[in-house]
This record gives C-alpha cells, sequence and structure tokens, in this order.
C-alpha cells in the first residue's frame, strides 16, 4: 500500500520516534511510505530508507499556518493518491480530516497521548475512521471525553527495533564525543526539554550535588531540546560550577538516542524513551510529568502498561524520592543490575516489538482500505431489535468471510448504536441527502433481511423500503432482496407494488418457501427466486461462560433446567397475557422448569412481559439487561424448552438446537414453525392456554426425536444460510 503519515514534526519526542519507527518498519515490509511534517531532526534518516519527506507547517494552530498547510495537503494528497492516510496529533487529525469527505481517502489517526478536551479543542480534534491508541488508558479517555466507539480503537505499542537498540550497542564514541570517561558511574536521562515534559530533569539537576557527594565521579547525560532548555542548560552549569568538574551534560536533541541508552549504567525516564533504555538492557526508572513508578521490576510491569510507562495516574515525582531511588539503584551489585536489564530487554521482546505495532497498523488499515465493492445494507437496523440485530450481523459476518473486498454501510435508525455495536458504517436512514449520498456511492443495495416487503405492520414501512430500493435503481445501482420473508401484503396496490420491485430486482433469495409461494400469489413470474434460509443460522453465539453469567444477572438459580419465553406487544390479544401466564404456571409446575422471560425489543417487549408475570401464580425471572444477540443466543442454548412470540427468539432457538414451540401474532411465525418442523402454541389473538399446553406436553412427550429433527434441520439451513453470500458474490463479479 502507500502510506501517507502526517505529523506535527520530526523533532525527538516519544511520539515522534514512534512514527520514524513505525514507518520505516512499514517501508521494511515493501510499502511506499510518505511523511509530513513541519520537519525536524529525523527527517535525514526516514530519507536515507527512502521515505518521502514534505514539509508542511502542522506544529502550530495559528490560523494562518493552518490554512497553508491544508492547501499543501490537498496538493500533495492530490499529487500521490495514497491508499491510506494516518495522522498523529490533534492539528495534522483535524486537517487531514477536514479533507477527508471531499477526497474520500481511508482516514487512520493514532492517539498518542490525552489532549484538553474543553471548549474549542474539542472541535479541533478528528479521530478518523478508525483510532490506534498506544495504551489501554488512551483508549478509556477516547471512550469517555470523544465516544469513540470501542470496536474503533486498536491498543497497539510503542513498537522498539531491539537490533538498533541493543546491549550490543558500544558506549565510548558517544562518551568520547562528549568528553566523558568510560568505566565511571552514569545516568541517561532523555525527554523533551518542555515545560510539560521537563519535570524530572529540574529534579535530576537538583539532586546532581547529593548523587555527586555519594557516587564518587558520576556523569549525567541529559538528552532533549525544547522551550526550557536554555533555563535548564544554566542550571546544570551552575551545578558544574558548584562542584568544580562537569557532572551534568546537556546534548540537547539527538537522533542516536540508543548510544544515550548504552551510555548510562542506569536511566530515568518515562514512555517510549524507558522503553527503548530497556531494549538496551538497562535498569530503569520510570518518572515523568504525569507520574512516578521508580526502579521497574518484574513486579510492576502490570501497572506500567496500563499506562504505556507514562506513570498516569501515580503518585508525582518529588526530588527526594528520585533522590532515594537513584542512590539504591546506582548500589545494586552489577549481576543485579544485569538481571533487571536483561529482564526489561525481554519484556520489549514479549510485549513491544517493531513489528507487533507495524502488524497492529496494517490490520486497522485493512479495516478502512477502499475494497472492490461497495454494499449498502437497508433494514429495519438501528432500533435495538435483537431479531434485526442478528440479522445485520450474521450478514456482515457472511459477507466477510465470502470476500475481504467488500465494504459495507449500514442505512441505520441509530448509526452510532450500529458502529458501537457492531464497527459498522452506519448512514441515517430518514436523511435523505445522507442516503442518497450512500446509495450514489455503493456498487449494490442489499435489502434485506427479515420482513421487510409486507404491509401488516403499516403501509407506510413498506413504502419506505420500497423507496429505498427504487432510489437505488434509478442511480443505476442493482438491488438485492437479501433473504427476504416476504408478506402479509394485503392491500391489492401494496401488491402490485412489492410485484414490481421483486421483478426488477438483480437478485432475490428468500428465507422460506412460503414467501416464494407468496411471490408467485402476487403475480411474480421470474423463475430465479432463490430459497435459502436466515443468515442468522451462521451467526456463533457467545460462551456457555458469558450465557451462565447472564442466568446469575437474571438471579435465575444455578443448574436448574429452564425454559425461555419471549413475549412482545401486539394489538387485539385480549385475554392473551392470562392464558399465557396460565401456560408458564403448567411449565413449572408440571415439567419442572423454571421460567425465564427474555426481551428481544425491550421497549416493545417489556409492558407485555410484565402482564404475563404479575397474572402467574409461580415465580419466574427476567432478563432486562443489555445483551447481544449473540449473547442471547448463549442463554437460549442452556435452556431446555422455548417458547415465543418473536420469529427470531425462535430462529435462535433453533440455531442452538433447542426445541421451540411458536405463538402466532403473525403468518410468518406460523410459516417458519412449519419449516422448522416445530409445533405452534395457538393464534395470540385467540388464544387458548389449554390448547397451548396440549402442543408443549405432545412435545416434551417426544423431546428426544424433536432434538435430533431440529438438529438436522438447523445443520440443513445452515448449509442453505451460505447461499446467500455465494450469490451475492457472484453478482458483484459479474458471474451469470
Amino acid at each position: 500500500m502507500k502510506l501517507f503519515m502526517a505529523t506535527m514534526g520530526l523533532d525527538i519526542g516519544g511520539a515522534e520516534t514512534h512514527i520514524v519507527e513505525l514507518s520505516k518498519e512499514l517501508k521494511a515490509q515493501g510499502h511506499d511510505v510518505i511523511i509530513a511534517s513541519n520537519g525536524g531532526v529525523y527527517v535525514p534518516e526516514i530519507e536515507a530508507v527512502g521515505i518521502r519527506h514534505y514539509q508542511v507547517p502542522m506544529h502550530r494552530r495559528s490560523l494562518g499556518d493552518m490554512r497553508r498547510s491544508r492547501q499543501l495537503l490537498r496538493e500533495i494528497l492530490a499529487k500521490e493518491k495514497p491508499d491510506i492516510v494516518h495522522a498523529h496529533a490533534r492539528i495534522p487529525a483535524f486537517l487531514c480530516g477536514s479533507l477527508q469527505r471531499s477526497m474520500g481517502f481511508p482516514f487512520v489517526t493514532t492517539a498518542h497521548w490525552v489532549f484538553e478536551s474543553k471548549g474549542m479543542l474539542r472541535y479541533l480534534t478528528n479521530w478518523g475512521q478508525r483510532t490506534i491508541a498506544v495504551s489501554q488508558d488512551i483508549r478509556a479517555y477516547l471512550m469517555r471525553e470523544y465516544h469513540v466507539p470501542d470496536s474503533h480503537i486498536t491498543v497497539t505499542v510503542n513498537g522498539i527495533d531491539t537490533n538498533k537498540f541493543s546491549p550490543d550497542i558500544s558506549p565510548a564514541p558517544l562518551l568520547a564525543e562528549l568528553g566523558l570517561e568510560e568505566g565511571k558511574p552514569t545516568i541517561s536521562y532523555v525527554s523533551r526539554m518542555d515545560e510539560d515534559r521537563a519535570l524530572v530533569a529540574r529534579h535530576l539537576i537538583q539532586i546532581a550535588p547529593d548523587l555527586a557527594r555519594a557516587i564518587p565521579g558520576l556523569q549525567i547525560i541529559i538528552t532533549g531540546g525544547g522551550n526550557v532548555f536554555d533555563q535548564l542548560l544554566a542550571q546544570a552549569e551552575q551545578v558544574n560550577d558548584a562542584l568544580g568538574r562537569r557532572c551534568i551534560v546537556m546534548t540537547g536533541p539527538r537522533t542516536d538516542i540508543n548510544r544515550v541508552a548504552a551510555a548510562g549504567d542506569l536511566f530515568v525516564g518515562v514512555s517510549r524513551s524507558a522503553l527503548e533504555a530497556m531494549a538496551a538492557g538497562k535498569p530503569v526508572i520510570v518518572a515523568g510529568n504525569e507520574g512516578y513508578q521508580g526502579l521497574f521490576t518484574p513486579d510492576k510491569l502490570a501497572e506500567a502498561q496500563a499506562g504505556n510507562f507514562c506513570c498516569r495516574g501515580m503518585e508525582m515525582s518529588t526530588p527526594e524520592r528520585l533522590l532515594t531511588d537513584v542512590l539504591q539503584a546506582m548500589a545494586l551489585p552489577q549481576e543485579e543490575k544485569d538481571r533487571l536489564g536483561a529482564y526489561g530487554r525481554q519484556v520489549i521482546f514479549d510485549y513491544y516489538s517493531v513489528h507487533r505495532m507495524a502488524a497492529d497498523c496494517l490490520s486497522v488499515y485493512r479495516q478502512v482500505r477502499r475494497r472492490k465493492y461497495n454494499v449498502v445494507m437497508s433494514g429495519y437496523y438501528g432500533f435495538s431489535n435483537a431479531g434485526d440485530d442478528a440479522i445485520l450481523q450474521s450478514i456482515h459476518e457472511g459477507i466477510l468471510a465470502a470476500s475481504d473486498e467488500i465494504s459495507v454501510t449500514v442505512l441505520s435508525n441509530n448509526p452510532s448504536l450500529t458502529q458501537n455495536l457492531y464497527g459498522l458504517d452506519g448512514v441515517p436512514r430518514f436523511r435523505l441527502w445522507n442516503v442518497v449520498s450512500a446509495l450514489r456511492r455503493c456498487d449494490v443495495l442489499l435489502s434485506g433481511g427479515g420482513s421487510l416487503l409486507q404491509d401488516r405492520t403499516s403501509t407506510r414501512s413498506l413504502l419506505y423500503y420500497l423507496a429505498v430500493i427504487r432510489l437505488a435503481q434509478w442511480f443505476g445501482r442493482p438491488v438485492v432482496l437479501y433473504a427476504n420473508g416476504i408478506g402479509p401484503v394485503d392491500k391489492p396496490n401494496n401488491r402490485r407494488r412489492v410485484r414490481k420491485a421483486v421483478e426488477r430486482a438483480a437478485l432475490v433469495t428468500l428465507r422460506d418457501s412460503s414467501s416464494r409461494d407468496e411471490l408467485i400469489d402476487m403475480g411474480v413470474t421470474r423463475k430465479d427466486l432463490y430459497v435459502t434460509a436466515d443468515p442468522v443460522f451462521n451467526l456463533y453465539p457467545s460462551s456457555p461462560e458469558r450465557g451462565r453469567e447472564l442466568l446469575d444477572t437474571a438471579g435465575l438459580p444455578s443448574g436448574v433446567p429452564f425454559a425461555v419465553v419471549s413475549v412482545r406487544d401486539w394489538p387485539g390479544t385480549g385475554d392473551f397475557p392470562r392464558q399465557m401466564a396460565l401456560v408458564c404456571d403448567h411449565l413449572r409446575r408440571t415439567h419442572g422448569m423454571e421460567i425465564l422471560f427474555l426481551l428481544m425489543q425491550p421497549n416493545r417487549d417489556r409492558l407485555a412481559t410484565a402482564q404475563v408475570r404479575q397474572l402467574m401464580t409461580q415465580p419466574s425471572y427476567l432478563l432486562d439487561v443489555t445483551c447481544t444477540p449473540r449473547d442471547l443466543m448463549a442463554v437460549l442454548g442452556l435452556s431446555r424448552l422455548c417458547v415465543s412470540m418473536r420469529l427470531h427468539t425462535l430462529i435462535f432457538s433453533a440455531r442452538m438446537a433447542i426445541p421451540c414451540v411458536g405463538l402466532v401474532y403473525d403468518p410468518k411465525v406460523d410459516s417458519y414453525l412449519r419449516e422448522l418442523g416445530m409445533p405452534s402454541a395457538g393464534d395470540v389473538e385467540h388464544f387458548h392456554g389449554e390448547e397451548a399446553i396440549a402442543s408443549i406436553d405432545d412435545l416434551m412427550a417426544r423431546y428426544p426425536q424433536a432434538l435430533e429433527q431440529l438438529k438436522e434441520k438447523s445443520q440443513s439451513l445452515a448449509q442453505a444460510a451460505r447461499q446467500n453470500e455465494a450469490l451475492l458474490l457472484q453478482l458483484l463479479e459479474g458471474h451469470p
């Protein structure tokens, strides 16, 4: 790929070194890498390995510099046409983000630090299509302060080149250059000498006289440049004058940090500099502006990793604490220093490889890169309905399994919810311009799955889905009716509309044979109506452990057999709640099963569920926490029986091979029960508890046979469901 990195500058600093090492590794792996920045000491190093550099003044917030930078970036991006734009730091990310919509490039950012997020600064922040964080606490910060979806964040490491930073690097050339003596006790320190980074450098200079008195011949090397360098240099010279010798050497900015690390017997610093010293096999005192951890030892690994060796949230550094720890560390026997150095280097090999860092970034690039095909999905998505969310998730996973050259955009009622739960880009389904824009860019509209083409819910709902289909066709985009359940469509005008839509579609797959029969009854004459199966038959559940955790949340006693019950609001059901309560009581008394109610769409199911529970004489349980479709499947997989009014609860149950009984409120439920070979407990509008109990008792009497039958049916439907993706891929690739 051609990869474009944008950053503020390439002078000394942890983020800058991260970018340089990442770019060099990506270049070594065969990618074409370009960097835009204000320049700095690392430019010759990257250019020496064939990385092109463009000078862009992205290091200042002034309006003039930002306008100039934006124009330069536009010209560079138009010329280079990169496959990925990867911005580091707030200003580069803001500028690249402002160009991304019009230029259409895939856009990734890395968060190296936490930023002030108050006032107008929040609007100078753009986290791209995906975000890379260099620590778990930065990930939490992004989610908390900017509401970046968890699924859009990848945590990587500050990858270290263990050949460059190695115990084999000789300290002699640097010591000779600096006029220092080889063999004398030496402390190395590296950071930017800026006001917000140089606290520990100040402390080190402050305690230098005490250290020098306790450690004869001590040498301290402080490396880095910044806005307080001159001030610190003056303080260091005062210490040297008072000691009557050159104890502290302020080198200014350097690129050979590996030699600085190699020169010390002990290293003091944070973040990337600390990791580089560990790779060099040096004992390290981890201390910086945000906190103080002290001498790094094996027992401190977890807390150090949590903040990316930056000490965020720890006690602040003080001169007294630093003095005590430096004296103790320098007094350690050489074998103990060697042991700590070897451990630190092994930590780098285990957790902070530059290869791992590059692999993480490439994984994120693959998530956002331009793909050969772009599919827009239209359905009942973003309404917190577990059944339709399961359809969305299973279709997306099936498409990805079929080809990694297909990207998916979802027309969603709640795009941020769709992004948070499933990591999919969402477009507001009721904003015409957004829908038009998505359809104009796509290669195919995928309408489905579920029962979209029906007027039982409302004609308005039907007309919405038909309008989206017609709009796509108006733009010349092929339409796929994907694993659709058709009907009921009662009104004559609506039947004509559906017939026309089906006849014009490029591909029609149906989730059951009764949907094909319904289309034929409407007058559809095309012969290529493919009967497949609901995509959910290929959705994998959460772990059984997650299922048991949710059962504990509901208060269900461990190890007891239970039946899952799912009911929903529906007009005209009359005495249904009382009759259903009788059925649930019978299940518990006669068959010894506890009753667990599930909410597939909480805002539609909660009231009906409460009515049934209140009318029961036996106890029952309710799972009323946020659950993904996978979670609900895991719960169902631990049950013995499912009694459901919701179609997708029945489908989840069949997917998990749990015998089920349907409560029919819509012909689609009755149709699918016949498809599964499972019994109906009756129509909810004319519901009789005694008849439902008879159906359940009959099923329980032949339970082993019903279970085997359902296992076979579930396997065959899973195989049939895979045809949906295969047929879609054939259409996209132009195969007949």
